[in-house]
């Protein structure tokens, strides 16, 4: 303890009197740290905004929309039109293990929704109760969306997507009130709330009404689907999953599994691998660039530091002549560079935290995100930190420890 505090001392009384080499020194680290953070921070950010946007239309999941087939398969020729019914995704639950949820979607436009003298034309959707869960779907308090007695007996109840609900209500409240559907009257059980999506199919949740749909079939008459979302029990293995489903259709409809024309499913989880390895490639060029930049000054404390040693040749003569072991003289340099190191580190977080805290309140997260501090890009900083600390402490250190001692005295 005594040692440490000699060196602390010794290392206030220099700082004292090479202000300026001391200011630049610690302002290289500052600087790095600085960099470092920031730059991880900002890929973070921008990767959790776009996990964002990406996941407003659903968490891991596939839409599967009906085509025409392009390959002649069992006697059957090309330009065959698949079509989907209710009983399709029943089949699939049943056949496919590597499903976890799955519900029919039907879809229709064009079809006048009003209140009062408000009318609108929104995406009606019927879809079954799991609907809301696979896309993200979450009524605001108060509200709820369809459920399993809702579709049991066909009732006339309807979700309002955000915007759907402004327009035909204002301010006021819309649960348990009616809007008419094709002048099919229905009663308003839940608004969607506000969130972010910027990839959709057909149209945006905000612009839909939802509606159970045993209801849908029984109003409109229809019996084939739009689409079919389905979402798989293990993300990472959506592509087998995916083929599957597209063999057990095959079977149904007699096309060939590998026309993927015939059954054409959008995997939102592929966006999720691309999103992964891109920002770990992303992450880890910013925290290149930093690291240099921090490596810089490394090198410029390493430089001070053999200046340092020096300029105190004569001092490490006297010390090692009344009996200072190498160990001491290799602790007291070493120590003043951790002292160096520690003081710029300390203001570069303070300066990063600054920063990204500032970076909050800029309009910017839609399109950029905002930068992050997470334990990981602290973690990354203080291992960098450590490992340019180390480098730049030890060699000088090393130098001062091993100067012969009538060479110094000499001097």
């Amino acid at each position: 303890m005594d040692q440490l505090r000699t060196i602390l001392s010794e290392f206030i009384l220099d700082l004292r009197m090479q202000k300026l080499r001391v200011f630049l020194t610690v302002f290289g680290i500052t600087w790095g740290t600085v960099a470092i953070i920031v730059l991880i921070a900002f890929g973070l950010g921008f990767k959790k905004q776009l996990s964002t946007n990406m996941h407003g239309i659903g968490e891991s999941i596939s839409i599967m929309f009906p085509g025409k087939t392009t390959k002649a398969y069992e006697g059957f020729g090309t330009g065959r039109q698949i079509s989907f019914v209710e009983e399709d995704a029943k089949l699939v639950a049943s056949q496919v293990p590597g499903v976890r949820a799955i519900s029919p979607e039907y879809i229709k436009w064009r079809v006048p929704v009003h209140v009062g003298e408000n009318i609108l034309n929104p995406a009606i959707t019927g879809v079954y109760p799991i609907y809301a869960e696979m896309r993200n779907i979450i009524p605001e308090p108060g509200g709820r969306f369809v459920d399993d007695l809702d579709m049991k007996e066909r009732r006339r109840v309807v979700l309002l997507g955000n915007k759907v609900k402004e327009f035909l209500f204002g301010e006021t409240d819309a649960v348990g009130r009616l809007i008419y559907v094709a002048d099919v009257p229905f009663t308003v059980i839940g608004v969607m709330q506000k969130k972010t999506q910027n990839s959709s199919y057909q149209s945006r949740d905000q612009d839909r009404i939802f509606i159970p749909a045993s209801t849908y079939s029984s109003v409109f008459g229809e019996i084939h689907l739009k689409n079919m979302i389905f979402q798989p029990k293990d993300p990472s293995k959506a592509e087998e999953v995916d083929d599957q489903v597209r063999e057990v259709l095959g079977k149904r409809y007699r096309f060939d599994p590998t026309d993927h024309d015939a059954v054409w499913i959008w995997d939102t989880s592929m966006f999720d691998k691309f999103l992964f390895y891109f920002f770990l490639a992303f992450n880890l060029f910013m925290g290149l660039i930093g690291s240099f930049t921090l490596a810089v000054g490394g090198i410029g404390v390493a430089n001070i530091m053999y200046i340092v040693v020096q300029e105190r040749i004569k001092e490490i003569g006297i010390r090692r002549a009344v009996g200072a072991k190498r160990s001491n003289i290799l602790f007291q340099f070493f120590m003043e560079t951790f002292f160096i190191i520690s003081i710029g580190s300390f203001a570069g977080f303070a300066i990063a935290y600054g920063i990204i805290q500032a970076m909050q309140f800029i309009p910017i997260q839609e399109f950029v995100g905002t930068p992050v501090l997470s334990l990981e890009v602290t973690a990354a900083t203080i291992f960098v930190l450590s490992v340019i600390g180390f480098t730049a402490g030890v060699m000088p250190a090393r130098r001062a420890a091993n100067l012969d001692v009538v060479e110094c005295l000499r001097t």
